[in-house]
């Protein structure tokens, strides 16, 4: 029996699905929210002069439920529907999506002679208004919502044991890159971020929860902060405001080793590992 192209792609997915690990998928949500922030970053008007990171973006197609069809000068990623109309993004400056025929955003996008000469064509393709159904941003956040829905992020203790039991091990071993990769998978699961310019503290690494008050302002806290001059890893189990110049120098004493943190060392992927389970 011959499988349509479209539905092999399918069925890889459904597989790579059930047989990646959850700390694989977890990884590969963190890239794909990587690349969905670089591509956002690089996107501009068209009088900005800034030009939209290709390649990140072919990366993120590539996570997604789109197959890659080459059409003139076009590169098409589509994604099949029940009708004769699909979702068709097309790889470009403003990544704009259509819901139509590859024949049709082929004709408006990379129109020959032939096709221009005509009065209906060339209203078609002077406004795309009647197929197009979103563009820049819009696209981006609905391809990073539908490469993240391929990805089973279900977990038992087990998965979450095993994760700081990598992280410890890194720690014990001074191996940077995998203590650092610990801690960003169990943050994205606490939905931590990167520290904000006022807690930074010299060669630490800070993540942690960010959280703004309407009359108090920002929040950050509970956090990590990892030395990775010295291969020092500590934790602060309390939220404070970025304005408290006093909680501040404190986060500073500790990173500097002039004052204890509340926990320190292989002990703070346990703390990690009970934040998670309690959350």
């Amino acid at each position: 029996m011959i499988i349509a192209f479209d539905e092999q792609i399918g069925t890889i997915h459904s597989y790579l699905r059930a047989t990646m690990s959850f700390k694989e998928n977890l990884l590969k949500k963190i890239r794909i929210k990587f690349l969905g922030q670089n591509i956002l970053t690089s996107m501009g008007s068209v009088d900005s002069g800034k030009r939209t990171d290709i390649n990140a973006v072919r990366e993120l197609l590539g996570m997604s439920p789109y197959t890659h069809h080459k059409e003139r000068d076009l590169d098409l990623y589509i994604q099949k529907t029940d009708g004769e109309k699909h979702r068709i993004i097309v790889l470009g400056n403003d990544l704009p999506m259509y819901l139509t025929t590859v024949a049709d955003v082929t004709m408006r996008r990379s129109p020959t002679v032939k096709e221009m000469i005509s009065i209906r064509n060339a209203f078609k393709i002077l406004n795309d208004k009647d197929v197009i159904v979103k563009k820049g941003p819009e696209t981006l956040e609905a391809l990073q919502k539908e490469c993240i829905d391929l990805l089973d992020l279900s977990y038992k203790k087990a998965d979450l044991i095993a994760m700081a039991e990598d992280g410890t091990a890194s720690l014990e071993n001074a191996y940077q890159d995998g203590v650092i990769e610990s801690l960003s998978l169990f943050g994205e699961l606490l939905g931590f971020q990167h520290a904000p310019k006022e807690l930074l503290a010299g060669h630490f690494y800070v993540m942690g929860l960010s959280t703004k008050k309407s009359k108090q302002g920002t929040f950050f806290g509970p956090m990590v902060l990892y030395g990775k001059m010295h291969n020092e890893l500590k934790f602060i189990d309390e939220s404070m405001s970025v304005l408290d110049k006093g909680k501040i120098e404190w986060i500073r004493q500790v990173a500097k080793g002039m004052a204890p943190a509340p926990v320190e060392g292989p002990d703070v992927f346990q703390a990690l590992l009970q934040a998670v389970i309690k959350s």
